[in-house]
């Protein structure tokens, strides 16, 4: 008796001791599956064109609960984060987001420029080997060629053998083009002109689905063709300066820059949709498109990751119409906040809350209006470049006998004429820096480089540093030139960007949903962090490009 008690004591504690050990083993594998990757049903990449880091602190009380608030509160909040390149512009920037690099390796180095091997300007986007899709205009003759690695988009359909979808999506067709990389199943653009479209290329597919047609029939971005007046009280914009002042632009027909924003060239419902982006309505279009996109592709509906890359594009039109201090910028943000959360509802819906991980950031933030600083007694002020062009075209012409050394001047880069230098038996290093010094000699200018210093030196910090990871070594320029702080070459109404100064470089970085830790950072991170980040937390290869690091801090 006593001998099977102690039997049936020992396989007790044996079978105890093995459930107990089945436990920890099936609780580890888990630990570990969680620990290598985190697999959101939809990973959602939000660009807002010409976003400043300020525009969330400055206009965080009027903004709603559910738009940018929530990505900060229950998200994670990347507060010193910078473009590390210069050009800071909207293709380099859409490319440098989901490539996980700069200019210097992915080959985007600027929306346009001078193509040294065929001798002309070329766009970063366009490719005349395909066809319009949705529209008899060029305007889908567009592809992602000119960027030189895979992105974000790409690796993450390589990594579930194309059996996941990626839907890119933006006014601009470089906003929805290069974010979608070399494997998207479709990008779409609107084309306003006389047609009021969304539309694609044969890059893509060879007709449009019947949802854009639909989409297209529907008469939503015709309704967008409206006044445009304060979504709130105007007295209550307080963070904005006058409404009426001689630092922003003003709409065909307008006599003056207050609101409400009602020329005839804005109400004419008959042509001139491209209008329509140069008002908050072009963003509550995009989302409106994106929302229906997100239902009719079913994105996020089964367990092998989709991607869906939105980029808001209207805040570049107004920001470069009217200048960051204006209302009208205030008011197009409080617009897109609600814009947003629109949206966000519609992913808690057709995905389910906590199944899907977003970021939201910006291709490049923008300067205050010179005119504007200069009102205030701010160092500020215009470039002449019809000035200094002839003055530099004087100086190659006394100094080596012909203007025609110089091919093309363009995105703050001169470019030579090689052969025209090695004709007249000059060193091109040498000749490099003749013109700089010449060049550094002009009103606006703070400092100038030259390719061979970008050749020869591995910067590591400041504007040189910042150059060197915009400077592709086949397609940047001979000198490149950087004008002081508060300087822009532009009109003197409205914001513009593409220094390597701060004011353009520093914008917001938020993650939000899946595997992503609530908080924030004021460590410094980099516009190139946030596709290894990504990748990081999915558990895929990098793009191939990649020069960013991973924020660990962001990751659960």
């Amino acid at each position: 008796m006593r001998k099977n008690l102690i039997v049936a004591l020992f396989i007790g504690v044996f079978l105890a001791v093995a459930n107990v050990n089945a436990q920890k083993k099936k609780n580890k594998e888990n630990v570990s599956e969680e620990y290598l990757k985190t697999k959101p049903k939809l990973v959602v990449g939000i660009i807002v064109d010409q976003m400043r880091y300020d525009y969330i602190t400055r206009f965080y009380d009027h903004y709603g609960n559910d738009g940018f608030k929530r990505l900060i509160e229950q998200g994670f909040n990347c507060k010193n984060n910078h473009f590390n390149y210069a050009p800071t512009s909207t293709g380099p920037g859409h490319a440098s987001v989901y490539t996980g690099t700069t200019p210097a390796i992915h080959g985007i180095i600027g929306n346009n420029w001078y193509d040294k091997e065929i001798d002309a300007s070329v766009y970063c986007a366009g490719d005349d080997s395909y066809t319009s899709v949705g529209t008899t205009a060029d305007a889908g003759q567009m592809s992602p060629h000119r960027m030189n690695v895979t992105t974000i988009t790409d690796e993450v359909r390589l990594s579930n053998q194309m059996q996941g979808k990626t839907i890119a999506i933006a006014l601009k067709d470089r906003g929805a083009v290069l974010p979608g990389g070399h494997t998207a199943n479709a990008a779409y653009w609107f084309h306003g002109a006389d047609e009021a479209k969304w539309i694609t290329s044969s890059y893509y597919m060879n007709e449009l689905p019947k949802w854009v047609n639909d989409f297209n029939l529907s008469g939503k971005a015709q309704a967008y063709k409206r006044e445009w007046n304060t979504l709130k009280d105007i007295k209550e914009y307080k963070e904005s300066g006058t409404d009426n002042n001689l630092f922003e632009g003003k709409f065909e027909g307008e006599l003056t820059t207050s609101f409400p924003h009602n020329s005839p060239a804005l109400l004419d419902k008959t042509k001139d949709f491209d209008i329509i982006k140069a008002t908050p309505f072009g963003n509550s279009l995009t989302a409106d498109f994106a929302i229906e996109a997100l239902k009719q592709e079913n994105l996020g509906k089964d367990e092998i990751t989709d991607f869906l890359a939105v980029s808001f594009s209207s805040t570049d039109y107004v920001g470069h119409m009217y200048g960051v201090n204006s209302k009208e910028v205030q008011d197009t943000y409080l617009r897109l906040d609600a814009d947003l959360e629109r949206l966000f509802k519609a992913l808690d819906k057709q995905v389910g809350e906590g199944e899907y991980t977003l970021f939201l950031t910006a291709d490049h933030a923008a300067i205050e209006v010179p005119t504007y600083l200069k009102s205030e007694k701010i160092p500020s002020g215009y470039v002449d470049n019809a000035s200094n062009k002839k003055r530099l075209a004087e100086f190659l012409q006394y100094k080596y006998g012909t203007e025609d050394i110089m091919k093309n001047y363009s995105n703050n880069q001169i470019f030579l004429d090689h052969k025209i230098v090695k004709n007249l038996d000059l060193s091109l290093a040498e000749v490099q820096v003749e013109i700089a010094q010449e060049v550094l000699g002009y009103a606006a200018i703070e400092r100038v480089y030259t390719a061979n210093q970008m050749w020869s030196n591995n910067y590591t910090s400041g504007i040189p540093h910042i150059l060197q990871n915009g400077y592709n070594q086949k397609r940047s320029g001979d000198i490149l030139v950087v004008l002081k702080p508060g300087f822009a070459s532009y009109s003197t109404t409205g914001s513009t960007h593409g220094s390597p100064q701060i004011y353009d470089t520093h914008s917001p970085l938020l993650f939000y949903g899946k595997g992503i830790k609530p908080g924030a950072t004021v460590n410094r991170t980099e516009i190139p962090d946030i596709a290894p980040t990504i990748s990081v937390l999915l558990g895929i290869s990098f793009p191939n490009g990649t020069t960013g690091k991973p924020i660990s801090e962001v990751l659960k």
